[in-house]
Formats: C-alpha cells, sequence, structure tokens
C-alpha cells in the first residue's frame, strides 16, 4: 500500500488555503505566474510519481525505488516554492488541481503500460520542464534574484530524471513515442494554461 505522507504535502499548498491572503488584484508579474505554474507542476509531478508508484507496488515492479527518489525530490520541490509563494502572500495557481488531477491519471495510465512507459512519461515531462525552467531562468536572472535561485535550485534534480528515464527507455519504439507525444502535450498544455490563469 503507498504510504502518503499528507503533512508534507499539505505544508506546502496550505498557505494557498488561507482565506486571509489577499487575492491578486490585477495581473501578477511574471515572476509570480512563473512561481505559481512551477508550483503547480510540482503537484502534478508528484501525483504522477503516486500513481506510478501504487500501480508499481501492486504489480512489482522494479522501478518503485527509484520514483520514490523522484518524488522525494518533488517534494522538496513543491516545498520550496510553497514557502516563496507564502512569503510574499501569493495563492497558488488556478490550474493548481487540475495538475494534480492530470497528473494522477497520467500516472496510472502510463504505469499500466508498463516501464517503459513510465520510464518515457518521466522523460517527456522533464524535457518540457527543463526547457520552460531555462527560459525562466533567463528572465529571472536580473529581474528577481530570490525567484531565480528558487528556480535554480531544482534544475539538477530535474535534468537527472529527464537522464535516468531516458537511459531506461532505451530505443524508442511506437508506445514510447506515443506516450512522449501525448505527455508532451499534456505538460506544455498545462504550463501554458497556468501562465495565463
Amino acid at each position: 500500500m503507498l504510504r502518503s505522507t499528507p503533512s508534507r504535502d499539505a505544508a506546502a499548498m496550505t498557505h494557498s488555503l488561507d482565506p486571509a491572503l489577499p487575492a491578486a488584484i490585477g495581473p501578477l508579474p511574471l515572476a509570480m505566474r512563473y512561481l505559481r505554474v512551477d508550483h503547480a507542476g510540482e503537484f502534478g509531478a508528484i501525483q504522477i510519481y503516486r500513481a506510478q508508484i501504487l500501480i508499481g507496488r501492486l504489480l512489482r515492479r522494479p522501478y518503485v525505488a527509484l520514483l520514490q527518489d523522484f518524488l522525494s525530490h518533488e517534494r522538496t520541490h513543491l516545498a520550496t516554492f510553497g514557502d516563496l509563494l507564502a512569503a510574499r502572500g501569493v495563492r497558488r495557481c488556478r490550474s493548481f488541481l487540475l495538475c494534480g488531477i492530470g497528473g494522477y491519471a497520467l500516472g496510472l495510465s502510463t504505469a499500466v503500460l508498463g516501464e517503459r512507459a513510465v520510464m518515457a512519461c518521466t522523460r517527456a515531462v522533464e524535457t518540457v520542464v527543463n526547457r520552460h525552467l531555462q527560459e525562466q531562468l533567463a528572465h529571472l536572472i536580473d529581474t528577481d534574484p530570490q525567484a531565480h535561485a528558487a528556480v535554480a535550485s531544482i534544475v539538477r534534480d530535474e535534468l537527472e530524471h529527464r537522464d535516468v528515464a531516458a537511459e531506461r527507455v532505451g530505443a524508442d519504439g511506437p508506445l514510447t513515442r506515443a506516450v512522449d507525444a501525448v505527455v508532451a502535450i499534456s505538460t506544455e498544455s498545462v504550463i501554458w494554461l497556468g501562465l495565463r490563469l
């Protein structure tokens, strides 16, 4: 059975549920939108891994320990962005729950397709995410050093996830190419939507 750690996940998002926080007035600065989208994206990644670990345990898959390691990184990332949003009095992104629900569905569907689909999912998500992180870093370095530091702090983990997953996928076939296309489009879509909500 999957051991959830609600206190860790909940701590990173409690601030976004606090009615005492002021609602945003007018459009948020781009740096704040980046942080909110990154926070929501980390929540989505957590749900992907939680679902994949659940199925992996049920089916006794050998990759569960690796996914648990990835999951621990994503929880740390969620807390990093959650703490920074809380310190700035900014609510979570409106796409937060969509990322969570979509992530869990994506995790379940790829897990039942086997290890190569699971790894293709991670590779696709992290490829898209890392491209966006590099764009964010280029913008934030001169405009918001604190946000830049938060984003920079997760890059190494995300690149590691991508590279390890790519190695385990091996040579692409019809399944991994299909997973890659669906996951990449889904990830790009929620990022696009999150930046505009």
